[in-house]
């Protein structure tokens, strides 16, 4: 008889059959565990690769439906409803249960999916894109928070490692995969192909993943809910718009700091008086909690920052192809994904993990100073050593973040301080989008101004970021400033990535290494109960 996953009576999922045995952590997770984490690994590629790909299709995209003006706005909206969204699944799943939670988000997800791909003008994409938004939050969320509730936190580095390499395959293939589908089959088949992953993901976890039910008698707290989107909504758009649509001093920027200062200082204080608050302060009495939810910010920033700009780099002055700009990150995105798997193999085995947050805080300042040092003669095999010096940074970080978060508070707060670390990593990536991205533009056009005076400055007034076909416009004069300007951009933006690695340094210092629980046991006696499964350690 196949195993299935039951409730135990702390509300902790556990392995029960006919022959039911404590678990040692070396053994094997039962087949039903194994086809729920596959599910969950396709949900999780479902979130990381939409963007990716529908990146690569936007100039076919506006070709046919026009709007050009509007086109960051397909971005903005997907991003803005995503990170709204995020606290309130996480607090959904913990009030009413977490598979069906899971499973509404994978369903928004496959309408919007499927709505973006049927879209007719500008309009309506963004409005759909938005709605594939709301159910991305509840597909991170629900991932993480669902292996919370399945492996105990001796075990669960391992699987949260294969998730970081997941994260990692799409954004290596994300770009191959748009420009195929876009090339051969047309870009709605950028959105229409999330549907048949999607209905995988959906049978398979209808069928074998078993929670315990829940039903909270405390309502959703909807005025929390509304003053946390409205600060999260004006925080991105600040970083969204700042220095771009408009200049950081603008009246506009001006207005939206003070709506998102406002909503998010009344959040603070009406969560102190809700009765089922959606983000409980008592979870940051947690030294660890917190110091994961900076270290979190810090990574989102730096790895965001630099998916942006290193691609750019290795174009405009390295001459790389476009069309396989996914392969440019290869080094980095490796780098990760092969620490991210050792650090969860090693949680796993030893119960310890302090090590990785603290080397992963020196290897980013490592990687992103080396990437600094990067000019028009820098190879591309010295960059690719740079950036996987940075990578293995990252990925020591990437899901130790999380299952440091989790086990730092008691199973009922288990979805909210997972969806607070994947809202944590968001806004620090739209920050450090933002911020280098700003750092990098100014630098580039001081250059350009230096280097070859008015046309350098025509140049690069509208958008400090050529794309190939228009750098291969440009005179060889001004397209030899340009690749300085970028050179020097680059580097402003990665001594500033250096910097804020810092702060993740010197966090990781400071964090606490409770052991973590589910490590060996000792067997039960066939027949005999099993006992519920410890999964919490509060630090």
């Amino acid at each position: 008889m196949a195993d299935t996953l039951t409730g135990a009576a702390d509300g902790a999922p556990t392995v029960a059959g006919p022959k039911a045995t404590g678990r040692n952590a070396g053994e094997k997770q039962p087949k039903s565990v194994r086809v729920v984490v596959l599910a969950l690994m396709i949900a999780m590629m479902l979130a990381m690769l939409d963007n990716m790909i529908v990146g690569t299709a936007m100039p076919t995209i506006v070709g046919e439906l026009g709007g050009l003006e509007h086109l960051s706005w397909v971005v903005t909206g997907y991003t803005l409803a995503t990170a709204a969204s995020t606290p309130l699944w996480g607090k959904i799943g913990d009030m009413y249960g977490r598979k069906g939670a899971f499973l509404s988000s994978i369903v928004l997800f496959l309408i919007g999916s499927a709505l973006s791909g049927m879209a007719q003008d500008m309009g309506q994409l963004i409005g759909f894109r938005a709605v594939q938004g709301l159910g991305a939050g509840g597909l991170m969320v629900g991932v993480m928070a669902i292996i919370g509730d399945l492996v105990p936190p001796r075990e669960r580095g391992k699987f949260q490692g294969m998730m970081a390499g997941v994260m990692a395959l799409a954004m290596i293939g994300g770009p191959l995969v748009g420009g195929t589908i876009t090339d051969n089959w047309g870009w709605r088949w950028a959105f229409y192909i999330n549907l048949p992953l999607g209905v995988v993901a959906l049978g398979l976890v209808t069928v074998v993943l078993q929670l315990p039910k829940k039903r909270a008698k405390a309502r959703i707290d909807y005025l929390g809910a509304l003053l946390l989107t409205l600060g999260i909504t004006a925080i991105v758009l600040v970083t969204t718009w700042g220095g771009s649509e408009y200049a950081w001093t603008s009246a506009r920027i001006m207005e939206l700091i003070s709506i998102g200062v406002a909503a998010l200082v009344g959040f603070v204080f009406w969560q102190t008086k809700a009765v089922e608050p959606v983000l409980p302060l008592h979870i940051f009495r947690s030294r660890n909690f917190t110091l994961m939810s900076v270290i979190g910010f810090m990574t989102g920033f730096v790895m965001f920052g630099a998916t942006l700009f290193l691609p750019l780099y290795q174009q405009s002055v390295q001459g790389a192809s476009a069309t396989n700009s996914g392969l440019l990150l290869l080094p980095m995105l490796g780098a990760m994904l092969v620490t991210s798997m050792v650090a969860g193999r090693v949680t796993t085995g030893t119960g310890r993990y302090k090590v990785f947050p603290i080397a992963g805080g020196a290897l980013m300042i490592l990687g992103a100073y080396l990437l600094s040092l990067m000019d028009t003669g820098t190879t591309r095999l010295t960059s690719g050593l740079y950036m996987a010096v940075l990578g293995a940074g990252m990925g020591c970080l990437m899901q130790v973040t999380m299952l440091v978060a989790q086990n730092s508070v008691q199973m009922k707060d288990m979805g909210v301080a997972s969806s607070s670390a994947t809202l944590f990593r968001t806004l620090g990536s739209s920050f450090g989008v933002a911020i280098m991205g700003a750092l990098f533009n100014n630098r580039v056009k001081d250059v350009m101004t230096e280097r070859a005076g008015a046309l350098g400055k025509g140049i690069t007034d509208k958008s400090a970021q050529l794309d190939a076909a228009g750098l291969a416009k440009l005179p060889a004069q001004a397209r030899d400033a340009y690749q300085h300007a970028v050179s020097a951009g680059t580097h402003s933006a990665f001594l500033l990535g250096a910097a804020v690695a810092v702060t993740v340094l010197i966090a990781a210092l400071f964090v606490k290494e409770v052991p973590l629980k589910g490590g060996p046991q000792k067997p039960v006696e066939d027949g005999a109960e099993v006992p519920p499964m410890p999964v919490v350690e509060v630090a």
